[in-house]
């Protein structure tokens, strides 16, 4: 069986992280990192491709990823599963030699940053270093000459220049060889890149924050641009490291759990470094709360059968049992064991890292084809249909007290979402917290179109809010003229939680009540919530658009002043979202608290 790239790339993030590239019998063919998995991997399966890369693809049977916070992390993990695994197709990673060094010269007037493998007794300069691996520091070569337009050019090169060369060109030079930069000016960037390799990019951003609002006050808005650039990119490079944290021995579990789907991610930390990620889909037949499932888990993990324990194990829920578990586990390993989910620092580092990776396989999950088939069937069975639907549109409503009222439509078919139909609509005049005129006005505008010949016609359409939205619904079908379609009102039961939904079939009469383990009831909280989801953003986006106010006024602490402490920090507001909760806490004036805080509200 060939694999199903285009069904595997609908439910990949676009976050950072590495990716494993398996063969049939599940060996690993390929280990890579990527700062957007999604693009990365697609790269793999569109356009020309060498035939190295042919014979990679042709042979992979499936792919797994691992979510990390950075690119920076995703770069560590992979050097760290790389000497592990040791894969067929990362020969050129490999690299069991002396460790690699940057060496400056002092007998250059315009030194370069040059990559050595050993230092040697001879060599007049300074040597940074070692690194963990040569790619590690053809990158970090890469992004200083990137920042501070180092040369990178032979000493015979530079000699013989009488114009600038491409590297100049494209702005990762700044052309000593032809005279266009003063020594002077040279050292004071080539220093600036040393004190960056040598880990004291703070103090080397201070000053160019300073310099940027120099230049900026002096009406030289490109140079402060420039300097904006260099300053942004330094932040990218101080991002503290989760993944390597030079200590700590752990087992990290997560749990993430939807209506009829669960997973269980087990992170692996050793000396502070993260080894790897393994994902679990236990059953959960006796269908127990999260808390007692993964308490359950973890004792089977360990007990049933022979493991290594670490001195610590983190979860993400509290477990009934942790005292026992843990006197348990300390009986078996001889030794006392740390059972826990209350933790700080690194280690709640660990444990969100745990808890994106269940959520990344939950999703992936949900979205397999073998399960959509299954759900759809059970639908078709529930709905007493002739044939499986093949099309499922689900329409939402969402507004602050009337404010920017947006309706979402959502549509699913065989395999799974199928975002490129997903649309909403700007509701106009209807009275504010009309729920019932913005229903109608947005199925008017849809259908109308889908009568027009624009579209295509859902097999079912499925509205959230029971049986008022179904008879709003109904009513625009009339008028309109529409056939063929299904409709379907969910009503959340009196206590709102999931599984006890009241389905009305065509009209407020016929109801149906599916047990909280159906398949095809699954199907439905999983659109819904989606419909849900994709309303609420694009209210959201609608509103901060009308208002014309930064997204960081609606944060509560964040006055004046942080904002612009904020601001100042990442050099904009794209800056702020680009950061993690890390680096919002380094900010002066921001603590790890309002960090949280802000990280929520920026990114729901």
């Amino acid at each position: 069986m060939s694999f199903d790239s285009r069904h595997f790339l609908d439910t990949v993030t676009e976050s950072p992280g590495v990716y494993r590239m398996l063969d049939e019998q599940g060996e690993i063919l390929y280990v890579g990192k990527a700062r957007r998995l999604k693009a990365r991997l697609a790269s793999y399966f569109r356009g020309a491709l060498n035939t190295k890369t042919q014979a990679l693809v042709s042979r992979i049977a499936d792919i797994q990823v691992t979510v990390t916070n950075s690119e920076t992390e995703a770069l560590l993990l992979e050097q760290t599963l790389i000497k592990e695994q040791r894969p067929p197709y990362n020969i050129l990673l490999r690299d069991d030699k002396s460790y690699p060094f940057v060496f400056v010269t002092d007998r250059h007037p315009f030194p370069a940053l040059e990559y050595k493998r050993a230092r040697t007794r001879h060599d007049d300069g300074r040597y940074l270093g070692p690194y963990p691996s040569s790619g590690a520091v053809r990158e970090s070569l890469s992004l200083m000459q990137k920042i501070f337009r180092i040369r990178n050019c032979e000493d015979s090169v530079f000699a013989h220049r009488t114009r600038p060369c491409l590297q100049y060109q494209i702005g990762r030079c700044s052309a000593p060889c032809v005279g266009y930069i003063g020594e002077e000016e040279y050292r004071r960037d080539l220093e600036h890149a040393v004190q960056c390799l040598e880990g004291k990019s703070e103090a080397v951003t201070r000053e160019l924050t300073r310099d940027m609002e120099a230049a900026s006050q002096a009406l030289d808005f490109e140079e402060a641009a420039r300097l904006r650039d260099q300053i942004q990119h330094l932040r990218q490079l101080q991002q503290r490291q989760f993944v390597d944290t030079g200590g700590g021995d752990a087992d990290v579990f997560a749990l993430a759990t939807r209506p009829g789907a669960l997973c269980i991610s087990v992170l692996t930390v050793r000396q502070g470094r993260l080894l790897g990620a393994r994902h679990h889909e236990p059953a959960n037949g006796l269908d127990l709360g999260p808390e007692a499932l993964l308490g359950d888990f973890v004792s089977q993990f360990y007990l049933g059968q022979s493991r290594e324990i670490p001195a610590e194990v983190i979860t993400s829920h509290p477990l009934p049992d942790a005292a026992l578990i843990a006197r348990a586990l300390g009986e078996r390993a001889g030794r006392r064991i740390r059972v826990t989910d209350q933790v700080r620092g690194h280690r709640a580092q660990w444990r969100e890292l745990a808890r994106t990776n269940a959520e990344q396989q939950l999703a992936g999950q949900l979205a397999s084809q073998n399960q959509l088939a299954r759900r759809f069937e059970a639908l078709r069975e529930a709905l007493a249909l002739a044939t499986t639907p093949v099309r499922l549109e689900c329409f939402d409503i969402s507004h602050s007290h009337g404010e920017a009222t947006v309706a979402s439509c959502v549509v699913f078919d065989a395999s799974g979402p199928r975002k490129s139909d997903y649309r909403r609509f700007n509701i106009e005049g209807v009275e504010a917290g009309d729920d019932y005129a913005a229903m109608r006005q947005a199925l008017t505008r849809r259908f109308r179109r889908l009568k027009e010949g624009e579209g295509e016609r859902p097999d079912i359409l499925i509205v959230d809010g029971g049986k008022g939205q179904l008879n709003m619904a109904r009513e625009v079908f009339a008028n309109l003229g529409v056939t063929g379609v299904r409709l379907l009102g969910v009503a959340k039961g009196t206590t709102r939680k999931a599984g006890l939904e009241t389905l009305f079939i065509e009209t407020v009469d016929r109801t149906l009540d599916l047990d909280g383990t159906s398949p095809a009831l699954h199907l439905l909280q999983h659109i819904r919530d989606e419909s849900h989801r994709f309303a609420i953003a694009g209210h959201r986006a609608r509103r901060d658009k009308a208002r014309r106010t930064s997204t960081l006024q609606e944060i509560p602490g964040v006055g004046p002043r942080r904002r612009r402490e904020l601001l100042r920090f990442f050099g904009g507001l794209q800056g702020v979202k680009q950061a993690s909760r890390e680096e919002l806490a380094r900010v002066p004036g921001i603590s790890a608290t309002l960090a949280e805080a802000i990280h929520r509200a920026l990114h729901g």
